[in-house]
């Protein structure tokens, strides 16, 4: 799966080069099972809440990837399959919607359906899986972007509203981490309702930047892409922001 392999005596360091959540009222605690890394908070303690759910939807998509080989391959969309588990379908819809393969989803779609499974035992919940987070919050919630060795990185976010739904905030890089990325913006950083979509979609946005002049474009794409709320996109020195954007300035 595409989610970063994260070593437990390394995990603190590991913090680092994530996505920051800012809000400290919830009670956090974070679950590893394979590649699968999550940092999660809630109103209680819900490790093994989270750490089954992450065992039933890996156990999904490994399943289906034995059968459906391309689905693991593809760099663009894969046909619908009405006969797939659920958070199969949702990354194929990402997929989609965005104009990418469904692997592209695979860290907001994990995050997504551990978020959505709390639920159940927690009216707020957030998850953070490898810089990609899945938010359910009854308040306005800051998210620092994590942005490599821009001189922006951790120090710009976005103040993420409360709404009637959870919302996505997912980053994809061309300059950290393992995500594949043909641009090379140290950060785009899509908010959208669905996690997977914005996961799929930071993708499609970050394919296109590969310099400052691309800035104009990447926002332009990511206005295209149905379900997409807003998007920061970070290269050096230069931001450009879309959408429902309300930045915030991250403190050291």
């Amino acid at each position: 799966m595409g989610e970063k392999p994260v070593d437990q005596r390394a995990a603190y360091q590991e913090r680092k080069y994530r996505n920051l959540l800012l809000d400290q009222r919830l009670t956090s605690f974070q679950v590893q099972v394979k590649e699968t890394d999550l940092y999660l908070r809630a109103t209680r303690d819900l490790s093994e809440n989270a750490r089954q759910s992450v065992l039933r939807h890996r156990y999904h998509i490994e399943r289906y990837i034995l059968g459906h080989p391309d689905f693991l391959r593809s760099l663009t969309p894969v046909p619908p399959d009405e006969f797939a588990p659920p958070i199969v379908r949702r990354m194929i819809r990402a997929g989609q919607t965005a104009g990418v393969g469904p692997m592209a989803a695979v860290a907001g779609a994990m995050a997504e359906a551990v978020g959505q499974d709390l639920l159940e035992e927690s009216p707020e919940v957030m998850v953070e899986n490898g810089g990609d987070i899945f938010l359910a919050c009854s308040r306005e919630t800051r998210v620092g972007i994590f942005a490599g060795n821009s001189p922006l990185s951790l120090r710009v976010g976005l103040a993420v509203p409360a709404a009637g739904h959870p919302w996505g905030v997912c980053t994809s890089s061309g300059t950290v981490g393992p995500s594949l990325s043909f641009g090379r913006a140290d950060a785009v950083c899509i908010l959208s309702p669905s996690a997977s979509l914005a996961d799929a979609a930071a993708t499609a946005v970050g394919n296109l930047v590969g310099t400052a002049g691309d800035l104009d474009k990447g926002l332009e794409k990511a206005g295209m892409i149905e379900g997409v709320s807003g998007a920061v996109i970070i290269l050096g020195e230069k931001l450009a922001a879309w959408g429902e954007i309300k930045l915030v300035e991250i403190k050291k």
